[in-house]
């Protein structure tokens, strides 16, 4: 009965997933960008390892152990703290998160959840009528930006976390500080090769 759990959960919450992109007319767009990537997170509550998954019309939640693109491990308290960019440090060097693969597709994933706006009211006035589906359309827009906001803060923790502790994108300072390098040594350059050209001649 066990091993049913994480199928149900899938099932469940992939129909979930399905309506909702379903729901924005501007879903398809949003998809291109990350057709095809999967996204894997693992919580240490949990024996199982959910993986979301992109195609071309809408957003697949499975189960598995196969390789993906990017793996978030971590637990439910720590979840919970990923808002906080200032936490990543000290939660890595603490094993209490553990991020493997493409950050990018971390932060395309989480820009996707973010930017679908599906349209609840006319979904609900079918089954609620005009007035009480405003009233849960609001409510539910309410939820929806409250999600969006940690979402935000979480694409922002993964992008410092990959500029401060992995270095895997270098800083706006750090690129300036390399053109200025760059110019620099293409002046000495441009100064030996006139100063070798004067000595030759």
């Amino acid at each position: 009965m066990l091993s049913l759990v994480p199928q149900l959960i899938c099932a469940t919450l992939e129909k979930v997933l399905h309506k909702v992109v379903a729901m924005d007319p501007a879903s398809p767009v949003l998809l291109q960008k990350v057709q095809g990537k999967q996204l894997a997170l693992q919580l240490q509550e949990l024996p199982w390892r959910f993986v979301l998954s992109a195609t071309a019309e809408t957003l697949l939640l499975n189960q598995h152990n196969e390789k993906v693109d990017c793996v978030i491990a971590t637990d439910l308290a720590t979840l919970q703290k990923l808002n906080d960019p200032s936490q990543l440090t000290r939660l890595i060097k603490q094993d209490k998160l553990q991020i493997e693969g493409d950050l990018q597709v971390a932060q395309q994933f989480s820009s996707l959840l973010q930017q679908l706006d599906p349209d609840w009211e006319q979904q609900l006035s079918h089954w609620l009528g005009d007035a009480l589906a405003h009233k849960v359309a609001v409510g539910i827009k309410q939820l929806h930006l409250y999600i969006q906001t940690q979402l935000q803060q979480l694409t922002q923790a993964t992008v410092e976390l990959a500029q401060d502790e992995l270095a895997l994108s270098p800083t706006q300072a750090e690129i300036n500080q390399f053109s200025r390098d760059v110019s620099q040594l293409q002046a000495r350059v441009d100064r030996l090769s006139r100063h070798n050209a004067f000595r030759q001649e």
